[in-house]
């Protein structure tokens, strides 16, 4: 069946080993494309073409035989290696790299405003050395539209890097006012607990597992921006932006956040262009990295590395690893597993999202990492205002008991900045005269 796109044939070079075109496949399905073929090729870059030029009439041939109206390239191309390309193609094949391809995904998924401007940055970062190109090949050989790369304009530059500007000056905006919302949600009793991992790792059908359907209530007045639901489709990038629900514990309030999928190879200006949407991960109380179990090892190990570099660059909350779809292998093959990532993925909590199993043991972990609770005693007068006080402590910690007399106490744990608060609250009941 063709895509929404249409046929597509996929290319990948590497320069030693095999190619492997599964994650390239999934982008092209996800995008909208039927991919009906491929060219491989394991050799070092050839500066024109990427590909040598006897694999690059094969790729022609493959694109005429396959009726293939796009060429989607595994690798990063070049403004020369994407006119040179094009010549050797038939004509109107449009040829796109693995990074025009993301962008692609990420706008067609981006639906918030600051998705939206996310992907906009990030299409515009991916953009200015193409426009640096025009500009000096126009210069150099004195006729716009050199090798076909487009109107010369020596202004598109300067345009360019005045968007990137403006975009980034938008987002940081954006930024101060979710920090702000963080603070918010932490002074309110909440510990924020983000999911970080490769797309199709599970992270969404862990959400869900986690937060046990339960709704947002918006009449609470406290944060409408929270989604009662979130996709768990099995396809790359459901979730652009972030989805946020109130996990059910028994003690604690916990908001869980699921982020926008890791993939691999990612260059630093499309990482930098997403960091918004990452410091939901950056500032969290504890951060979920969750890994599908079922890939092989040496992928698994990849994956958790890359994923590492992005963490620990800027995360300063304790990180557990999550082994998911442990109901697609066996205890044998999960026990090497557990033996060969324990470098990496040290007492990790190995669970099944899809069907609960041991989704109760993730739950006490959570609880165990997650920012210690202090014990406090509160002695106040009872006065019109101590019945609201006793139910704001109930709302925002655990109490253990409250006792009424002449006084009233209250036993209870909750987060130190809830106890600073609950003890400010209980001072001014205090001080408040006798009527």
């Amino acid at each position: 069946m063709t895509g929404t796109n249409g046929k597509a044939v996929v290319a990948k070079r590497v320069d030693d080993g095999h190619p492997d075109t599964e994650e390239i496949r999934d982008l092209a399905h996800a995008a909208g494309y039927a991919v009906a073929g491929e060219v491989t090729q394991t050799r070092t870059e050839d500066p024109a073409f990427c590909l040598g030029e006897g694999k690059v009439d094969e790729l022609a041939t493959t694109v005429a035989a396959t009726d293939a109206t796009t060429v989607i390239f595994d690798n990063q191309l070049g403004p020369y290696q994407t006119y040179n390309l094009g010549t050797k193609l038939p004509e109107g094949v449009e040829v796109v790299d693995r990074f025009k391809l993301i962008l692609d995904i990420f706008g067609q998924r981006a639906q918030t405003k600051k998705a939206q401007l996310q992907v906009e940055l990030a299409e515009l970062r991916y953009e200015l050395p193409r426009a640096e190109a025009k500009t000096s090949l126009a210069k150099r050989d004195e006729r716009p539209g050199f090798m076909g790369l487009g109107e010369y304009d020596e202004s598109r530059e300067q345009d360019i890097k005045a968007q990137i500007s403006r975009i980034s000056d938008e987002l940081e905006r954006i930024e101060r006012t979710e920090a702000h919302r963080r603070e918010q949600r932490r002074e309110s009793g909440f510990d924020l607990v983000a999911l970080a991992g490769y797309t199709n790792a599970g992270k969404s059908t862990l959400l869900r597992r986690l937060a046990a359907d339960v709704d947002i209530d918006e009449n609470e007045g406290l944060h409408p921006d929270l989604d009662a639901t979130a996709e768990s489709e099995n396809r790359l990038f459901t979730t652009l932006g972030t989805t946020t629900r109130r996990a059910e514990f028994d003690r604690r309030n916990v908001l869980v956040t699921d982020t926008v999928g890791f993939i691999s190879d990612l260059p630093h200006w499309l990482v930098e262009s997403f960091k918004s949407t990452l410091s939901e991960v950056y500032r969290a109380d504890l951060v979920l990295l969750v890994v599908d179990v079922s890939d092989p090892i040496e992928e698994i190990r990849e994956k958790l590395v890359t994923c590492h570099d992005t963490l620990y660059e800027r995360n300063e909350a304790p990180i557990v690893t999550v082994l998911n779809k442990i109901d697609q292998v066996d205890d044998e093959e999960l026990r090497e597993k557990r033996e060969a990532l324990e470098a990496l993925a040290p007492n990790p909590v190995a669970i099944s999202a899809k069907d609960g199993e041991n989704v109760a043991e993730l739950r006490e972990r959570i609880d165990a990492e997650l920012p210690e609770w202090r014990r406090e005693r509160l002695v106040v007068p009872m006065t019109d205002e101590t019945m609201s006080l006793v139910s704001w402590v109930h709302d925002h910690g655990d109490v253990e008991s409250v006792d009424y007399g002449d006084q009233v106490t209250i036993d209870f744990e909750a987060r130190p900045a809830i106890v600073e608060q609950a003890r400010a609250k209980a001072g001014e009941l205090t001080a408040a005269p006798a009527e």
